[in-house]
């Protein structure tokens, strides 16, 4: 986090975000209950396997420190253009994972269940997968249930626009945007759900 940011909430959510190869789900595939998960598992452990860790830190921006509008033109995977200019008036969610983050399978559930109570709030959610293939993304929302599309971002387009705020390897990492396209929120590492459901409501009062 910039030294001129002014965090006025922080928390301690999970430690880390474990990195494995793409070739690592076709030994363990993809489950639909994150609690039996082993890759969740081995995260949870903590023990220094083939991860990267974040810091675990939720931080709020104050409206005075926030950078300018985040500002980049990305593609989906299912090859729509986006620009980021169109979250302009809305609360949008940026959520950065990939399917072998075994935080971001534990998280998947939480994001399915915001996206959906606040989706028709006019709360826009899109995740930003760095790593994947078309056909690994999809069945990695196939299976959760996720709605909202990715951006598909090995180029790291979409990950150098926001650079500084979300380090290149802790995944997962969620950007909470106020209604100009700001950075109003980041949570680094795996979210609580009650803790992005107040990051969101905060950004939707304003």
């Amino acid at each position: 986090m910039p030294d001129s940011a002014d965090p006025t909430r922080r928390g301690v959510l999970a430690l880390a975000a474990l990195a494995l190869p793409a070739a690592a789900l076709s030994a363990v595939g993809l489950s639909g209950c994150a609690a039996s998960d082993p890759l969740a598992s081995q995260a949870r452990a903590g023990d220094n396997k083939n991860y990267v860790a974040g810091d675990g830190s939720v931080t709020e921006y104050a409206k005075d420190s926030r950078k300018p509008p985040v500002s980049f033109k990305g593609t989906l995977y299912d090859g729509k253009a986006v620009d980021s200019t169109s979250f302009a008036g809305h609360v949008t969610v940026l959520n950065f994972w990939f399917a072998a983050c075994a935080p971001c399978r534990v998280e998947a559930p939480s994001l399915k269940q915001l996206s959906d109570e606040y989706a028709p709030k006019g709360v826009v959610f899109y995740g930003v997968n760095l790593r994947d293939e078309k056909g690994t993304a999809d069945a990695f929302e196939q299976n959760f249930g996720i709605a909202y599309p990715s951006f598909n971002d090995q180029d790291g387009r979409v990950l150098l626009a926001v650079s500084g705020m979300v380090p290149p390897g802790a995944v997962p990492t969620t950007l909470v945007l106020d209604k100009q396209g700001r950075v109003s929120a980041r949570i680094l590492g795996e979210l609580d759900k009650s803790t992005l459901k107040a990051l969101i409501d905060t950004a939707a009062a304003e």
